[in-house]
């Protein structure tokens, strides 16, 4: 722990009209999960019209930052890794707004970044439980993380979770190079770079208030074109020593 102060833990939240949802995601965040964390939650308004920065503030966030328009979900969670870092964050978690993923679970998703085993945590649904799934969006998880695991030649089981976590090292050094989405990017970002990532089960349950922008035909044309750029990028490599290499893709 540093001497002068806690640590601290900033989790932050994507949003874009999630009235029906934030407000059941963010009184759940654990506050004192640990004695020597502090917690700050931070809702990313991706230009939301349903009055979400409204009640994501009434709801308990510390701040709200709101984009004047939608930018995609790639845009909102790169500007939620920069305001952890601006909020001087020794941890950021970052968690969908849909009530899909488990608050409750938060220091389980970061318990291998604090004990120094990750850099990079996934809260993984295909290593705990999931409910209400349908099979079009399970089989999608299935292809586009084994397109991961085939990239990088590490096994990954759920490529595009919804809840991640990320040492400081990890939000300075993230890059999301396409605003649409950023759940392959970033991983082969980060990966490619030396972090090391964790998956750890969770309990997972699909929405039951409002819809996913995810349009399968929209999600490809942008993603696999994305994902060839960032695999042909050359990348500065990370170790524990400070020591970078930088490689080809």
């Amino acid at each position: 722990m540093k001497a002068d102060r806690f640590k601290k833990l900033v989790v932050f939240i994507p949003a874009h009209n999630e009235v029906g949802n934030i407000e059941r995601v963010i009184p759940r965040v654990p506050r004192s999960f640990h004695p020597h964390y502090t917690v700050q939650v931070v809702v990313i308004d991706d230009g939301s019209t349903d009055g979400t920065a409204t009640v994501a503030k009434q709801a308990g966030a510390d701040f709200v930052f709101s984009f004047a328009a939608n930018r995609g979900l790639g845009a909102a969670v790169r500007e939620g890794l920069a305001q952890c870092c601006l909020l001087d964050a020794d941890i950021g978690l970052m968690i969908d707004a849909d009530n899909e993923y488990p608050p409750e679970q938060i220091p389980d998703v970061i318990a291998p970044i604090i004990r120094g085993t990750a850099d990079y945590t996934f809260g993984s649904r295909f290593k705990g439980s999931i409910t209400g799934m349908k099979l079009h969006r399970r089989l999608g998880n299935y292809l586009f993380t084994l397109l991961q695991s085939i990239l990088l030649r590490q096994w990954i089981c759920d490529g595009q979770s919804g809840m991640r976590g990320f040492s400081r090292q990890a939000m300075e050094s993230a890059e999301i190079i396409h605003d649409y989405n950023y759940a392959q990017v970033l991983t082969l970002n980060l990966l490619r770079k030396g972090f090391r990532l964790e998956e750890v089960p969770i309990a997972y349950r699909t929405r039951t208030q409002g819809r996913s922008f995810i349009k399968f035909r929209q999600y490809v044309a942008s993603v696999i074109p994305a994902i060839y750029r960032e695999m042909r990028r050359p990348v500065c490599r990370h170790n524990e020593g400070g020591v970078r290499k930088w490689s080809e893709g």
